[in-house]
This record gives C-alpha cells, sequence and structure tokens, in this order.
C-alpha cells in the first residue's frame, strides 16, 4: 500500500520537480558556506596591517577540516541518519538548515568579534590563535547541518523520483550545488578585496537563511499533498519501517562499502584540492589575487552543465559503473599534472576543465547507485555512514596538506609538489575502488550498469 502510495505521488511532474527545486536550492545555500573560505586562504593568512588575520597554512587547514570535527568524533551523522530515518525529511530538514544557519553565524562573529592575536594551546593540534579555534568550532557545528541536510535531500530525491529519472534529478541537484560552490570560489575573493574580509561570509549566513524558508515552503507542501492521499495508507505495511536489525544486511553488503570507499577517496582528493585551489593559482600560475578564485571555480561551472546530462545519460543507458571508473582515471591525471612542473595560466584553466568534466561524471553515477544497493527504510542510516567515511578524509586531508604546505614554504614562497602527489596518490586509490566496484557488480548484479528508467 505505502508503495502505491508514493507512486501516486511521484505521477505528479509538477510535485516532483518543484520538490526538487525546493530542496536543490536549500542545498546550494550550504554549499556557498561551504566553500566561501576556501578562495580567502591567500587574505587570512596577510598580517593584520595588510587587512588579514595572520593565519598560518597549518592553521587554515585546521579551519578547513574542521566541518567534520563533530560529525566524525561524536558520531552525529549517525545521529542524523537515524533521525531522517525515524522523524522523516521534513523535520530532519528544518533541523539541519538550523544548524547551518547558526554554525555559519558563528564563523562570522569569530572573524568579526575575536581578535586574531591571543593564542591557546588545543590538544593534538598545538598552538593555535583563538579566532581559528573559534571558527572552527562555528565551522564544525555547521558541519552537523550540512552533512545532515545532504542525506535528507537525497532520501528526498529518491523517494520522489524512484522508478523515474532519478539521475537526471540527482544531477541537478549537484548541479545546484555546484553553482553555490562555483559563487563562492569565483565571488568571494572580490567581495572581500573590495568591501572587506567578512562581507563574503555575512552573504553566506544570508543565503543559508533563505534555504531555511524555502525548505519550510517544501514542508508545507509534504503534509498537503500527505493530507490528499491520507495518512491512514501511509499506516498500511511495517516492512517499511526502519529496525536497526536491518542494517546488517547493508553492513554485510560488499558493493555498499565500495561505494562507500569510493565516495571517501573521490571526494577526500577532489574538495581539499579546491580549498587550497586559489592560493595554489596565485602561488605557481602567478593570477592575480582577485581573478585567481575563477580558476578553481571552473569546475563548478562547468559540473553545472555536465552533471545533469551525464546524469540524463545514466538513467536512459546505464552504464554507471563504468562512468565512476572513468571519472576517478580523469580526477588522478588532472592532479598528477597539476604536481608536474610548470607555471602556465592556461595550463591551469585546461586542467581545471577536464576536473570539471570528472566532477560532473563520477557523482552523476554514484549517489543514484546507493539505493540499487541499499533498501528505502535504510537509505538515511546507509547514507549517514557514507557520509561519515566521507567526513573522516574531508577533516584529515586538510589538516595534513596544511602541514605539508608549512613545511614547504620559504618567506612568499610555497612548493605545492609534495601535497599534490597525495592528492594524485589519493585519486590511485579511487581507481582501484572504482574498478573493484565494476567488477562486484558483475558478480553481484547489483544493476549499477543498467539504466534508471525502468
Amino acid at each position: 500500500m505505502r508503495e502505491n502510495v508514493r507512486n501516486a505521488l511521484a505521477t505528479r511532474a509538477w510535485a516532483r520537480w518543484t520538490v526538487l527545486a525546493i530542496v536543490s536550492f536549500t542545498m546550494m545555500a550550504g554549499y556557498v558556506v561551504a566553500k566561501e573560505m576556501s578562495p580567502l586562504q591567500f587574505m587570512l593568512e596577510k598580517s593584520v596591517q595588510d587587512g588579514g588575520m595572520g593565519w598560518t597554512s597549518g592553521e587554515f587547514g585546521i579551519f578547513a577540516g574542521s566541518r567534520g570535527f563533530f560529525n566524525v568524533f561524536l558520531l552525529m551523522l549517525f545521529v542524523g541518519g537515524v533521525i531522517l530515518d525515524k522523524m522523516g525529511v521534513p523535520f530532519t530538514g528544518i533541523l539541519s538548515c538550523v544548524l547551518m544557519l547558526v554554525g555559519s553565524a558563528a564563523v562570522y562573529g569569530a572573524v568579526t568579534l575575536v581578535s586574531p592575536a591571543p593564542m591557546m594551546y588545543v590538544p593534538l593540534l598545538g598552538t593555535i590563535k583563538q579566532q581559528v579555534v573559534v571558527a572552527a568550532l562555528g565551522f564544525a557545528f555547521f558541519g552537523i547541518g550540512y552533512e545532515m541536510c545532504g542525506i535528507t535531500v537525497s532520501k528526498a530525491i529518491v523517494r520522489w523520483f524512484s522508478g523515474k529519472e532519478m539521475a537526471l534529478a540527482m544531477g541537478l541537484q549537484v548541479a545546484m550545488a555546484r553553482l553555490g560552490t562555483a559563487l563562492a570560489l569565483g565571488l568571494s575573493p572580490i567581495i572581500a578585496l573590495r568591501w572587506g574580509l567578512p562581507r563574503p561570509i555575512l552573504i553566506g549566513v544570508f543565503c543559508v537563511g533563505v534555504g531555511l524558508i524555502a525548505y519550510l515552503y517544501y514542508c508545507s507542501m509534504d503534509r498537503q499533498l500527505d493530507k490528499e492521499q491520507g495518512k491512514q495508507a501511509l499506516q498500511a505495511g511495517d516492512d517499511e519501517k526502519f529496525h536497526f536489525s536491518d542494517m546488517m544486511l547493508t553492513i554485510k553488503n560488499p558493493g555498499f562499502w565500495l561505494i562507500t570507499m569510493l565516495c571517501l577517496f573521490y571526494y577526500s582528493a577532489l574538495y581539499p584540492f579546491l580549498d587550497f585551489a586559489t592560493k595554489l593559482m596565485i602561488s605557481k600560475y602567478n593570477v592575480e589575487a582577485g581573478l585567481a578564485g575563477l580558476i578553481p571555480a571552473i569546475l563548478p561551472f562547468t559540473s553545472i552543465v555536465l552533471t545533469p546530462l551525464f546524469g540524463g545519460w545514466c538513467d536512459k543507458r546505464g552504464r554507471g559503473a563504468t562512468m565512476m571508473v572513468i571519472g576517478s582515471v580523469m580526477l588522478t591525471v588532472v592532479l598528477a599534472v597539476f604536481a608536474m612542473p610548470g607555471n602556465s595560466s592556461w595550463l591551469a584553466v585546461t586542467l581545471m576543465c577536464v576536473l570539471g568534466i570528472a566532477f560532473s561524471l563520477l557523482p552523476a553515477a554514484l549517489w543514484p547507485a546507493v539505493p540499487k544497493i541499499v533498501p528505502m527504510k535504510q537509505l538515511g542510516t546507509s547514507y549517514s555512514i557514507i557520509y561519515y567515511i566521507q567526513n573522516i578524509g574531508l577533516m584529515l586531508i586538510p589538516i595534513l596538506i596544511g602541514k605539508v604546505l608549512e613545511r614547504n614554504t620559504v618567506g612568499e614562497q610555497v612548493d605545492y609538489t609534495q601535497s599534490l602527489i597525495i592528492f594524485a596518490i589519493i585519486g590511485v586509490c579511487a581507481i582501484i575502488t572504482a574498478t573493484a566496484l565494476l567488477w562486484m557488480d558483475r558478480r553481484r548484479h547489483y544493476g549499477l550498469e543498467e539504466p534508471n528508467i525502468q
């Protein structure tokens, strides 16, 4: 009965595409905040007299990695996944938006109200600025809501698009998220140079606030649709209810773990690279500071167009596992070339365009593959496990890269070779994992190579 209700809702094209537009906008707002500080590294590391905060590369790496602190050490992603499966998409989405709003406001408060001069000792991290600690705590709080919003949006799309244009829908959602990343990377330096360092952070807080309002509208729409169908129909069939014991079936599934590890390696190479890419353009490729963020912004702008196209291809033609292998190979080759000698800005632009293709190809196939392996009733908790493992990499890799860059900095000169080699090695791990997933799909018949439209 419940499956029939879900299918009835999903047949309303206007409803499912409106839902997609709303949840995608809310997620896009989160992506603006997630990357708004990345292109400001060169300003944060300037002295206070020059308009900066005097941060070091290591301190910036701590901040960039702090988004996953609470998710990893306090297991907040597991909590978020259980809340999602128990309380549903509307409640969890509102909670995640509130957490993002509070966290982003705390980062803004750290930059505007906390002095960059005082230092303090933090276990495992050493002596760092109090301002960095406060900003990192705010970013970590934001990270709880940000990742919770990600799994909530994913489950909402699966619910409304299962058996239909699911890869296209997820591709469009990813494209909207990439738009948020692109705007943050490209415009944050321009805004900060003209109106001051805190201004782009304040704009990010405003975006998340608008995202919360948009999501409240989705919740009212969701309740109205439930009312039309009749809640008594939704109460039929206990087989759709979440049970902790059911998770053992997912945990024992090798395909689930291969997708999880692929997500870990792929995003641990890509997102931390973007965190440091703007300063890389300035230091290695001699790009003007005000324009340096526009080159990394090529990557998400490219994916805005290509991710829905690849998603549509995956819906109609399949070959999702093959797309993951190709995307992993492209990512690794680009990172390896970045590590080689040479400082042509045109080479940097070309590599970013190629990386934009990889940035579109793999996610368009990866996220729609999860529901083929995991049942709907376990999807929220399963996504939370994937995001949890991913957050370990997103937390540790920026800290590692920040320390490596700190050791390879002499005066104003920064040697990025070692850090880029680390990124390329992680990319090789992604290739191996994607290839193993393709092989496992042929053995277990998950349907990753089959079209999504039934």
